[in-house]
Formats: C-alpha cells, sequence, structure tokens
C-alpha cells in the first residue's frame, strides 16, 4: 500500500517526535528505517504492518508518500486495506492542518524553522485509551522503568499477532477489558507499576464498564475542557498527563509541564537558570495561541535532530 503525505509532514520528524516509537506495540527499526506496529481491527484481529518513507509524490498538495506492508495474505490484506490505512492516517497526524501552525511560527521569526523542518505532528496510538495508559507510564519515573511497564503490558496481556517475518514477539496493546480482568498483584509483580498499580487497574475498569469513554474525546464537537475534566477524574492523572494527552488528540491549548521541561527551558531561554515559576513559561509561548502548547514541545526538543536527522540515529542509537 501507498499513502500520500501533505507538505507539511516528515516521517522522520513525526515519528521520533517523543517517545512513542520506543514503546511496544511500536518498534523502530533502524536499520531499515522502518516503524513497526501492532495493530488491532475492529473484530479484535491483531496485524503487523510496517511503514517507510517512500518516494516523493509529483502532485503539488501531496509531496511525499508512505510505503506501508502489512504482513498477511494478500486477501487479508485487501480485506483490512481500508481499516488500516484510516489507523496508520491516525497516528501520524495525516490530515490534521499543521501548515497553519507552521504559517505561525513563521510569523514569530525565531521560530520559523518549525515550518522549514516540518515538525509538529507527534505519534499517537490508534486509540486514546493506550495514549492515556502509556502517559501514566511516565510520571514521576525514568524512561527505562516506563519500557518496563509497557512491555510489561503488552507482553501478557496484548494478543498475540499472526507470524511475520522479521517482526519478533508482536503483540497488541491490551484492550482495557483484558487489563480489568487482571489482578492488583499483576501490576505490582509483572508490570512493575508501584503506586500506579491501582490507577492502571481502576482506569481500565472504569472504561471497560463504559464509565468512562476514551475513543469518544476524538469527537470535535466534545469541548477540551470536558476532555480535561473526563482526564483529570482519573487517579493519576494530573495536569501533565491531561496537556499532554490532549495534544496527542490535536488540542494544544495546554503546556503539559513537567521538571524536564522546567529544566530545559531555563537552560535555553532563561540563562541557564531554574525557572521559579511556571508563569514564565506560559507567558513565553502565550503568543502562539491555541497552538501554544506545540510550539513548546517542539521548541524545547529542537536539538533531538540536526540538518532533519535524530541526533540518536546519528550515533547508531534508536532509542529516546
Amino acid at each position: 500500500m501507498i499513502l500520500e503525505t501533505p507538505p507539511s509532514f516528515s516521517f522522520v520528524r513525526a515519528v521520533f517526535s517523543h517517545g512513542w516509537f520506543d514503546l511496544p506495540p511500536f518498534r523502530w527499526d533502524s536499520a531499515e528505517r522502518t516503524l513497526h506496529r501492532v495493530l488491532t481491527t475492529s473484530r479484535g484481529r491483531s496485524l503487523v504492518v510496517s511503514i517507510r518513507e517512500g518516494r516523493a509524490s509529483t502532485r503539488p498538495e501531496a509531496t511525499g508518500s508512505l510505503d506501508i506492508t502489512l504482513h498477511e495474505s494478500k486477501a487479508d490484506a485487501r480485506r483490512h486495506e481500508a481499516e488500516v490505512t484510516r489507523q496508520i492516517r491516525h497516528m501520524l497526524r495525516l490530515d490534521e492542518p499543521f501548515g497553519d501552525f507552521h504559517t505561525v511560527c513563521r510569523d514569530m521569526g525565531e521560530f520559523s524553522w518549525v515550518g522549514e523542518a516540518k515538525a509538529g505532528p507527534l505519534l499517537r496510538a490508534p486509540q486514546p485509551f493506550e495514549d492515556l495508559v502509556k502517559m501514566i507510564c511516565t510520571t514521576n519515573c525514568t524512561w527505562a522503568l516506563t519500557r518496563v511497564m509497557v512491555r510489561g503490558l503488552v507482553r501478557h496481556l496484548g494478543t498475540p499477532a499472526a507470524a511475520s517475518k522479521g517482526v519478533d514477539e508482536a503483540r497488541s496493546f491490551p484492550t482495557a477489558e483484558a487489563m480489568a480482568e487482571a489482578p492488583l498483584r499483576f501490576y505490582v509483580n509483572d508490570v512493575k507499576a508501584g503506586y500506579r498499580a491501582s490507577y492502571l487497574r481502576d482506569l481500565s475498569r472504569r472504561v471497560a464498564s463504559g464509565d468512562l469513554d476514551p475513543a469518544g474525546w476524538l469527537d470535535p464537537a466534545v469541548s477540551t475542557d470536558e476532555i480535561r475534566k473526563e482526564i483529570l477524574s482519573v487517579q493519576g492523572a494530573g495536569r501533565y498527563v491531561a496537556d499532554n494527552v490532549l495534544k496527542l488528540l490535536g488540542r494544544y491549548d495546554g503546556l503539559g509541564i513537567d521538571s524536564w521541561c522546567r529544566r530545559k527551558f531555563g537552560e535555553m531561554h532563561h540563562r541557564g537558570r531554574p525557572v521559579r515559576s511556571d508563569r514564565a513559561i506560559e507567558r513565553f509561548y502565550a503568543p502562539f495561541g491555541k497552538w501554544r502548547g506545540l510550539a513548546l514541545w517542539c521548541d524545547l526538543t529542537r536539538d533531538w535532530f540536526k540538518d532533519g536527522v535524530p541526533v540518536s540515529l546519528g550515533q547508531g542509537d534508536a532509542k529516546y
């Protein structure tokens, strides 16, 4: 399959926009420059897809393309093509108007590089439930521990995909129902979630019972304030989690500030000194209006790339 990409899109920028590429069911193959992902169809079947950058397009409205390989028989691939395409477009944000964001950045002068680099699209999961679970697993811990927790969830509760060449131990992200049935000790002993154990169990039970519907957050008719309120009702989900999940929903009003953001902002814009109040950060990005949360993230991660290539790849290491 071939998907054309808009002029505002860069595949490698989207993949390396943050750490999700390093968490299963995503897997980045550095040698092949390919992103693998296990997707779950509406009928519960787990499929492995591989995504890599394709050739440039001759059409002005689509400057590039992606080559998609679905590791299924030809008949099964045709059957799932529409659903797989929809999920990939969602994960890579191919239908969002980042050209508008780039225009705002050009007007800011020193941020004109954002549009030139085609920065902006943040890799996300096919469903907000997965993004929310993963975001909770990033709170108050190292990235290494985040990887341990997410890998534990996928390894023990994910559904195995059909055998596929070059993709080992391919499993889907677990459903809320599968997570809801797991006892608390599973989250403590197998997932190594620590104090987050009860948060993950209770969240999955709320979603499985229908008390909380993260999929409904994709509805543009639902207000940002309403979504934020629902996210904050989840144990373990404070402002940091809410703002960053909202960014993955295409709502960039919130900054999602954590200790790393404060330290990095101080290094870049405060003469290397610690920032005593988040208000200074809020004032700095206020001119970006509804895009301010995305502007912050692009700004603070600018040094993750050199000449358009992720620094980690240049060092021969694809880890976040």
